[in-house]
């Protein structure tokens, strides 16, 4: 018997010893991948952790939004002007996200996911059960459409992350395969696994690329039962949704209608909650937050206020340079219009006290760089790039310029005017000007509503005590999105939401191949090797303390580009809401917003 076991030990060794060499051996099918690590909730879960499995189905939410909509399609190059709240409750994805975790996807229209360790192949098995709202099968067949349709006529993203694939292969209705060989990026299978599927059936893909108000047939939880153009939308719970007792869906998408109003401006958004038109908002201005919620609604308990930490690095917002206008390619010239800006003063001035200077693009985390020095690993990584990143910011002792709180510092202005000096630039008759042509420093802010006109308003200010003549524009949402995803401005105030596990959406942010791809998030134009090549190290790298050296270079390199003007952020979410709503007690870590444009986890406690 002893023997025996032996020869079958020793044969089965040999046999293994005899494979053949070439892509790793698959993994098994399995509920979820998570990008490092595994995943932290069992096969056997059976609800997302901040949703209530028992939340009453019911009700209506109206919420708000500011500004107009001219199209019902999310995917295109023209989404930055369509309706808000059909990602998730329209569309959905082969998997969803667990927002309690940094990066962990689990089975949705997919019901499993299979990849080897090397990620050199990734395989969907699809929920047999998966239906579009017209009762139609999702098949693999949409799923291959879907991907080919975006990866020709899709946002950037899209282009950029599937142009990856080497083969997609379909051997029946409900199997997926991607064939990533040689790719290195251990991202690219979540990325696939977040690809919304469309209705081969309901798609119009020879208008795909334009604007469109035909009302779209998604697998998500609700349809749309009515549109006012650039007005209002109504979405329905659909009774029939197919995954509503699915562990990625229970306890949410809990009302029975939710209508989404436009609003012209802030202020109307804000009245219109006051006046319960509209249930829930959240508070993004300061002041207002301060002194804007003692009004009779709020005192007798019909409304009530939270806030709430976010768990998020905290990202940046700033004034974004144009770097393909000539005027702003000299990094001492863009560092220099940094100085200006006085955060000091508008913080106590306009905010209360209430936000933080931002100093990383990655904030409030372990992924921020500044205020330490780089590790060995960072010095090694950022060794192939000399000169990438300023001594000082190498050694963590960066910090945007602090201002003395008078509004009129003259030691910043004195250091500003230094840089542009060193650039070529000096003030005669009053006016900073071209040393070698006296063309005046003159450009352009665009913004898109009140708030920011209020602080390109006050920047343009402190500029012009240097001899800069920074003019503000005020333009509606449709010029807005479209002037952005063309880059046609000089200077705009950008957001970047910062993820707890940057990846791919980088590369549509600061990659050089998206500099000059129209609708992407590069609103710098921002074309560097090293910034490339650690974008590329981010995705291949296996070990969670790998990957965070490698994010802190990444923003160490960021922030030596001065490509943007760093403002302020706050440590919570700020919200109100209507008294009839109730939300779980624990909110996700890793939300962007804790709870969605459309509350999917919140319900409806009273009539």
């Amino acid at each position: 018997m002893k023997e025996r076991a032996i020869r079958l030990f020793v044969g089965a060794l040999l046999a293994l010893l005899a494979l053949p060499a070439g892509p790793a051996l698959a993994g098994e099918p399995a509920h979820g991948i998570a990008m490092h690590g595994e995943p932290a909730l069992p096969a056997d879960f059976t609800h997302l952790p901040y949703a209530n499995p028992d939340a009453p189905k019911g009700g209506r939410l109206a919420v708000g939004a500011q500004g107009a909509f001219d199209s019902l399609n999310p995917f295109n190059l023209k989404a930055g002007s369509t309706a808000q709240g059909l990602n998730g409750n329209i569309f959905q994805t082969l998997m969803a996200r667990n927002l309690d975790e940094p990066f962990a996807l689990y089975g949705q229209i997919a019901q499993t996911i299979e990849t080897d360790d090397d990620r050199s192949h990734v395989t969907f098995r699809l929920d047999p059960r998966a239906r579009f709202s017209d009762g139609t099968r999702i098949t693999a067949q949409d799923v291959r459409f879907t991907f080919d349709l975006l990866k020709a006529k899709g946002r950037p993203q899209y282009r950029s992350a599937f142009s990856l694939v080497k083969a997609l292969e379909t051997p029946d209705d409900l199997t997926v395969r991607y064939d990533l060989t040689g790719v290195g990026d251990l991202e690219l299978p979540l990325i696939l696994a977040l690809m919304p599927v469309l209705s081969q059936k309901h798609t119009d893909v020879e208008r795909f690329s334009e604007t469109s108000l035909a009302i779209p047939v998604g697998s998500g939880p609700y349809v749309i039962a009515a549109m006012e153009p650039g007005q209002s939308l109504t979405l329905k719970r659909n009774p029939d949704y197919w995954a509503k007792d699915l562990p990625t869906s229970k306890g949410l998408y809990n009302f029975d209608e939710i209508r989404i109003d436009y609003f012209r401006d802030a202020t109307s958004l804000y009245e219109a909650f006051k006046a319960g038109i509209i249930d829930y908002r959240d508070e993004t201005n300061p002041s207002r937050w301060r002194t804007g919620y003692d009004f009779p609604a709020i005192r007798d308990g019909r409304m009530k206020v939270e806030q709430a930490p976010l768990g998020l690095p905290k990202g940046l917002q700033g004034f974004a340079f144009n770097t393909r206008r000539t005027l702003f390619r000299d990094v001492r010239v863009r560092e220099a219009l940094g100085y200006m800006f006085d955060f000091e003063w508008i913080n106590a001035n306009l905010f209360g006290g209430l936000y933080s200077r931002t100093t990383s693009f990655f904030d409030d985390s372990e992924l921020a760089s500044t205020g330490r020095p780089a590790s060995p690993r960072e010095r090694e990584l950022l060794a192939r790039w000399p000169g990438a990143v300023r001594a000082d910011i190498l050694e963590g002792e960066w910090a945007p310029p602090r201002h003395d709180g008078t509004g009129r510092d003259r030691d910043t202005a004195r250091r500003a005017l230094a840089l542009l000096n060193q650039a070529g630039f000096g003030v005669r008759d009053g006016a900073l000007r071209n040393m070698a042509t006296g063309a005046p420093f003159s450009f352009e802010i665009m913004v898109g509503d009140r708030a920011q006109e209020r602080l390109a308003v006050n920047f343009a200010g402190s500029l012009a005590r240097i001899g800069v003549e920074a003019r503000v524009r005020l333009v509606d949402e449709v010029q807005y999105q479209r002037r952005r995803q063309k880059f046609e401005f000089d200077m705009m105030i950008g957001s970047w939401i910062a993820s707890a596990s940057p990846g791919n959406e980088q590369r549509s942010r600061w990659g050089s191949a998206s500099a000059d791809q129209e609708a992407s998030f590069n609103l710098a134009g921002a074309r560097s090797p090293a910034i490339d090549g650690l974008i590329a190290d981010m995705l291949a790298a296996r070990s969670h303390e790998d990957f965070v050296a490698t994010v802190r270079a990444y923003d160490r390199v960021l922030l030596s580009g001065f490509y943007v003007v760093p403002m302020f952020h706050a440590a919570a979410q700020w919200f109100a809401y209507s008294a009839k709503l109730a939300h779980p007690a624990q909110s996700p870590r890793f939300a962007p917003n804790l709870f969605g444009f459309t509350l999917d986890s919140w319900w409806r406690s009273a009539p």
